[in-house]
């Protein structure tokens, strides 16, 4: 009469400890992701940020600067020595910028951005300027106001 509407006595007892190896498989396999993606992710402008207790810059008088400027609207203009120039795509900045550079010994480039453009605007300005041969972009500040 044991089998019948009694327990089995070969039942096995829940098992209280937690198998955490198909965890450790699941976190090496993601650590592996982020590893390879990582790198993909970051994307950025090499430029040289000036200080706001920095000395203005020296620059060659023989050479005239080349300036980009970007207004609030977002517009790009090219300026080299007292020349400036008329609205632009960015497009065509590239090209001016890649012709002018081509004839220089130096690749560098100033930036000048109204404080109220987008950020996204002038770094992709930036990169466009990089994308042209420039080998170094300066940002153009006023100077800080003494709070004394």
């Amino acid at each position: 009469m044991k089998g019948m509407g009694m327990m089995p006595e070969n039942r096995k007892k829940p098992m209280s400890e937690i198998n955490v190896v198909p965890y450790i498989d699941v976190m090496l396999v993601l650590l592996i992701i982020f590893m390879v993606t990582a790198p993909m992710l970051v994307q950025g402008v090499k430029v040289d940020l000036p200080e706001t207790t920095s000395d203005p810059i020296q620059a060659d008088k023989n050479v005239e600067s080349i300036i980009v400027s970007v207004d609030a609207n977002g517009a790009y203009y090219v300026e080299v020595g007292d020349k400036g120039s008329d609205p632009m795509p960015l497009s065509e900045v590239r090209e001016q910028v890649a012709k002018i550079l081509s004839q220089r010994t130096s690749g560098d480039i100033l930036v000048r951005g109204d404080e109220n453009v987008d950020y996204g605007t002038v770094v992709r300005l930036m990169s466009t300027l990089q994308g042209a041969g420039a080998t170094s972009i300066g940002l153009i500040t006023d100077s800080a106001p003494d709070d004394t």
